[in-house]
């Protein structure tokens, strides 16, 4: 059973990568964590707080997005072509189906989720320029831009050469490259000085806001998953978007009427409180985020996914897919 399971996980993960949409949303993400630099460029107070604050909003939206046009894309696609049946009418029950099928596409999120990570520490580093006096940070320049376009070059020569697919292999190559440009960026400061290992940049408070973003993301995949095997494409990504915004102002909505309200009490216990993950006001102000609130979060997280998984399941279960 665990060979067919890992056989599921394996499969998705490689066509989730292989998806154009995945590629391009790396790409504009990409795009607008570098835009975000200048775009935060404008406020009156601490111009780098609004610019951690929108490189996670980003990241996000990014995981929203990769969720459920990936999920769309690997099985509601497959359940209205039929293809589906080619493994079902094998002894591999739907639970354990679905199942693969989450865990391939986590871990293509995963991998995106890494890759804009680097672009987003990297941002971090070079920081806005406040003063017309700054310089632009050229370590970060150099070796982020190298290893994004060596990855996309290697992968576009082998693709015209060799007929390799360009998608999986430009994303297997920008894993290494990239992860060396981040080693490089934390070993050299701006003035190309040996320093200590990301002391500039890196710290447990904006590593912990981040995992707690992916475990948003995770969420959304499991709903984009649940949803997948009973809707389309759009659909999945409205019921993913109103579960992101339900989930954000929970608190606002229902939590401060729980008291006074039975509607407001019942919608509160039964909507995901996500704002409890979202912890850039405390990042933005200084609070500090502890190891124990992080994998507190996570926990609350897995449970949710569990949730939204057992709910795919029994939707999947009566789903005709003959």
């Amino acid at each position: 059973m665990f060979a067919k399971f890992w056989g599921i996980v394996a499969n998705c993960f490689t066509e989730t990568i292989r998806q154009p949409i995945y590629g391009v949303l790396l790409l504009v993400t990409t795009g607008l964590l570098v835009l975000n630099v200048g775009i935060a460029g404008y406020t009156l107070d601490d111009d780098n707080k609004l610019l951690k604050d929108l490189g996670l909003s980003t990241l996000l939206l990014t995981g929203l997005f990769l969720a459920a046009f990936s999920a769309a894309g690997v099985l509601s696609r497959e359940i209205e072509n039929k293809t589906v049946l080619t493994v079902i009418s094998k002894p591999v029950s739907r639970p354990v189906f679905l199942a693969g099928k989450f865990a391939g596409l986590a871990g293509a999120l995963a991998v995106a989720f890494y890759l804009t990570g680097i672009v987003f520490l990297l941002t971090m580093r070079h920081k806005v320029l406040e003063r017309a006096s700054q310089h632009f940070d050229m370590p970060v320049i150099i070796f982020g831009g190298s290893a994004l376009m060596g990855a996309i070059l290697i992968a576009a020569f082998c693709n015209y050469m060799y007929d390799m697919q360009f998608p999986s292999l430009s994303v297997a190559l920008a894993v290494p490259l990239m992860t060396l440009a981040l080693v490089m960026v934390a070993l050299i400061d701006p003035e190309w000085k040996i320093q200590s290992f990301g002391k500039d940049f890196m710290d447990g408070q904006l590593i912990g806001a981040a995992v707690l973003v992916f475990a948003m993301i995770l969420i959304l995949t499991a709903a984009a998953v649940a949803a997948s095997t009973r809707a389309g494409q759009v659909a999945t990504l409205v019921i993913c978007s109103v579960l992101l915004l339900v989930g954000l102002v929970s608190d606002a909505w229902f939590g401060q009427y729980r008291d006074t309200s039975i509607l407001a009490r019942l919608a509160y216990w039964c909507t995901p409180n996500l704002a409890f993950l979202w912890v850039t006001d405390a990042l933005t102000q200084d609070n500090h985020i502890t190891l124990g609130y992080v994998a507190l979060g996570l926990s609350y997280a897995g449970l949710i996914v569990l949730a939204w998984l057992l709910l795919g399941v029994a939707l999947f279960q009566k789903r005709e897919v003959g």
